[in-house]
């Protein structure tokens, strides 16, 4: 009998085992987001990132200038630079999963992020999902046009965390 058993779990390894079944009937019939409200929210986030990062950008060129009054500070908003991906992770990726799937942008426009394998967005799918915002970007945007080909609505960054974005029931 042990040795039926122990062939069995080699057996096992080597097929695929779905993950999260019971998550994904939880979530069957969930209305989606539309697509203009997920782009307003990203829009408005996008938004609360930069007036929160310019100031705070204005304050540490300052300080790195001496304090100068008649210093000259330069600010750049670019992906490129690590500093602005940093910000953007950080307020993207924590109020995320702080807020469990909403940013102050879905909660205006009554969207959330959920997760398709746990009861809530973890910190690590938070990460993805924002990193993904790059993937997202890449040739012209088309990331972001896979809303309209995806049967559930899922964008590149959405795909990559594993989450839908879904409309907001009232509480």
């Amino acid at each position: 009998m042990a040795i039926a058993t122990g062939e069995k779990q080699k057996q096992a390894r080597n097929v695929y085992i779905p993950h999260a079944r019971e998550r994904i009937e939880q979530l069957a019939g969930s209305p989606l987001a539309p697509f203009w409200a997920r782009a307003c929210a990203f829009w408005m986030d996008l938004l609360v990132v930069l007036i929160a990062y310019i100031p705070l950008m204005v304050l540490i060129e300052w300080l790195r200038s001496g304090r100068d009054p008649n210093a000259h500070i330069e600010i750049r908003w670019d992906f490129h630079e690590p500093g602005n991906i940093v910000f953007a992770l950080l307020y993207f990726g924590l109020t995320l999963y702080f807020a469990n799937g909403y940013t102050l942008g879905k909660r205006v426009f009554r969207i959330r992020v959920v997760s398709l394998v746990h009861e809530r967005v973890t910190l690590w799918q938070a990460v993805e999902r924002t990193l993904g915002y790059g993937a997202s970007m890449l040739e012209a945007g088309f990331g972001f046009m896979q809303y309209f080909t995806n049967p559930n609505h899922c964008c590149v960054h959405d795909r990559i965390a594993e989450t839908i974005v879904v409309k907001a029931t009232p509480n």
